[in-house]
């Protein structure tokens, strides 16, 4: 789990995650030798803080953002929120502007967001949840499995890829932005029919921990049909534990996916969490181990 635990200490709030991405670079760098496949490398300015990487002849592509939530500081002792993390008084919340380290606790509530640090905060200075990571029997629990569980499994991925783009984007939890361009890429340089996101779901009260990775119908956006029909047939076949999931909010990478001027299908394939965008968010080992043989399969066999 070192891997892991590496990626979960990272930096990355939305628009500022050169951190995470020199990380997973030197992981690619360092890693690769001990590939079944070596893939081509496609990062630098061009492609701001996204990755992708090239393997074999692809016609399916797996997408992990690297992004996460976070806070902003604005003027005097103000926050604004990155993305939508809960707001909880006392959080504590970490980062690093000209001045030096920062370490502070949230303050009142969505309408009056503050925090208590001892000095002003340069305006704009990103701010994530201080990690705390608890690895048991059956969980993780800490801040950011969404999304660097994500990651992770498509990290996993690349261990034995064959064929197949597998790509780390940014922006995802503020509205996203990079796809667009990483589409583009991809299309012009070698094509892709399908797409698969790596990211993280909900528990909710017809998805369970323990159950399986999800593999979604739909959320606020609904892939299309034949596609799903063709995935859980495969998922079925390969015997790994998955759940369905059919929701009414939420969206993804997939959004942009579904929005671009692309024929190209997609599927959401994740884990379920407990305790969305806090610290404490919690994910069943067992349902992280089926959401990287799910992914692994899936980029084999589509």
């Amino acid at each position: 789990m070192k891997l892991l635990r590496d990626l979960l200490v990272q930096f990355g709030v939305s628009g500022d995650e050169g951190l995470t991405t020199k990380f997973i670079l030197q992981y690619i760098y360092k890693q690769k030798k001990n590939w079944s496949f070596q893939p081509e490398i496609f990062a630098g300015d061009e492609f701001h803080d996204c990755i992708l990487l090239k393997f074999g002849s692809p016609t399916t592509a797996v997408f992990a953002h690297i992004d996460t939530i976070g806070f902003m500081s604005r003027y005097e002792n103000q926050l604004v929120a990155v993305g939508g993390p809960e707001i909880q008084e006392g959080t504590l919340l970490e980062g690093q502007d000209s001045l030096g380290q920062i370490s502070c606790r949230i303050l009142g509530d969505e309408d009056n967001l503050r925090h208590d640090f001892g000095r002003a905060i340069e305006r704009g200075t990103r701010l994530a949840f201080a990690q705390d990571i608890r690895i048991d029997d059956e969980f993780i629990q800490a801040a950011y499995l969404d999304n660097r569980l994500g990651v992770y499994s498509a990290l996993k991925v690349c261990e034995n890829l064959e064929h197949g783009w597998v790509v780390f984007s940014t922006y995802e939890e503020h509205g996203g932005g990079s796809m667009p361009y990483l589409l583009s890429f991809i299309q012009q340089k070698h094509p892709i029919k399908n797409a698969l996101i790596s990211d993280i779901t909900w528990v909710t009260d017809g998805v369970f921990p323990n159950e399986g990775v999800v593999i979604s119908i739909r959320d606020k956006f609904i892939p299309r049909k034949k596609f799903i029909d063709k995935v859980v047939g495969l998922a079925k076949e390969s015997g790994i534990p998955f759940q369905l999931e059919v929701e009414a909010y939420g969206g993804s990478d997939g959004r942009e996916v579904q929005f671009s001027p692309y024929a190209i299908d997609w599927v959401f394939v994740g884990a379920a969490e407990e305790n969305v965008h806090t610290p404490n968010e919690k994910v069943a080992l067992s349902d992280l181990d089926s959401m990287i043989q799910m992914h692994q399969y899936l980029m084999k066999h589509l």
